[in-house]
């Protein structure tokens, strides 16, 4: 007699009974291929920015890549021209009028046909896009399974500095971790998210086991803002692989020379931002690099095959929500809550049906 339980999506465990004897096995741990992207975006190019990453998503399954992670905003690319000059001169140049009408919104044929290439590939994808909704644009990461169908959409908390100029912020509710069975525990964050403690403890609390850290490109204000540049955000991607025992998949954008055509329309403006940028990574719950990485201004995929197993190995050291943490002493408190900006209200006498309220007259 041969009895198999699933005990959780993404393992199984497997128990045989025979009349020879009988033999036990724990968990299997899924191991599978990931594609991590370094690409320039189709700058403000709604639909060419569709066609190059249903390119990439196509590339990744040819590839083997059963998850592929692209960088933050890379639908229709990051908004440098807000960190170039003023407000004004975004709006004169027409950045912030192009920027809005070529994000994408979520009921879009854009977005199907997205969603029709994920579910075509055979794969899941972590995308990065600003997302338009009403009058409002949303640093956004959707998550799409294999199926073609969402698994979650999710928004930057907090915009980092002059980004607020141009995007609004998430809730609690982005902050969530989910249980897929082909690839196990994954989850998500936006660039500088990367910095905030609290944030990365509800991710780590929720026992994630594969996050996607998006970054936009490094090569804004370099060499002389340290903090925007690879070393220091590279470094934020692996330290939070090894504080949260898990994998990170860390893409990021490049910047074109197309671009800087475009941005720089003074010769001092070429200090500020320059080709190149390109940074991604790979890391294990080790802290190790799995992935060689790419030159900063070329273009191409981070292929890398990751064992879940490994993740118990490095928790036995330090499981930072578990044995190795001390919640009597330090505790998070995590609202969840969806921040709705309208309630639906109803007085109690409305609620009431009409034939109840004339008998009750």
């Amino acid at each position: 007699m041969t009895l198999e339980v699933n005990s959780a999506p993404g393992r199984a465990l497997r128990a045989v009974d025979q009349e020879e004897g009988a033999t036990a096995m724990g968990l299997a741990h899924p191991k599978y291929k990931v594609a991590v992207v370094q690409a320039a975006p189709a700058w403000l190019d709604l639909d060419a920015s569709i066609r190059k990453t249903i390119g990439l998503i196509e590339e990744a399954a040819d590839k083997g890549a059963r998850l592929i992670a692209f960088p933050e905003v890379f639908i229709p690319g990051y908004p440098w021209h807000i960190w170039m000059d003023s407000p004004a001169w975004c709006i004169g140049r027409g950045f912030v009028q192009r920027y809005f009408d070529n994000s994408l919104a979520y009921d879009s044929p854009q977005a199907e046909a997205l969603r029709a290439a994920v579910r075509k590939a055979k794969l899941t994808a972590v995308l990065g896009l600003s997302e338009r909704d009403g009058g409002s644009l949303y640093i956004a990461q959707w998550l799409i399974g294999s199926d073609g169908e969402t698994i979650a959409k999710r928004r930057k908390l907090r915009p980092t500095h002059a980004e607020r100029t141009v995007y609004g912020e998430g809730d609690g509710s982005d902050l969530a971790v989910h249980d897929r069975p082909d690839i196990g525990r994954i989850g998500a964050l936006c660039c500088w998210e990367h910095l905030q403690p609290l944030s990365k403890y509800a991710m780590y609390a929720q026992n994630e086991q594969v996050h996607v850290a998006a970054w936009p490109s490094f090569s804004l204000y370099d060499p002389f803002a340290p903090a925007l540049g690879a070393e220091v955000n590279n470094a934020a991607s692996r330290v939070y692989a090894v504080e949260g025992s898990c994998f990170v998949l860390a893409p990021c954008a490049t910047v074109s020379q197309a671009m800087i055509d475009e941005l720089c329309d003074r010769p001092d403006k070429h200090a500020l931002l320059h080709v190149g940028g390109g940074h991604a990574a790979i890391f294990g719950p080790d802290g190790g690099s799995l992935a060689e990485k790419l030159p900063p201004e070329q273009e191409g995929l981070l292929i890398a095959e990751i064992d879940l197993g490994m993740i118990g190995i490095a928790k036995n050291a330090a499981d930072p929500a578990g044995h190795y943490s001390r919640p009597d002493v330090t505790r998070l408190l995590l609202n969840k809550k969806p921040f709705n900006r309208v309630e639906a209200f109803a007085l109690p006498v409305d609620t009431v049906a009409p034939g109840e309220a004339a008998a009750a007259g």
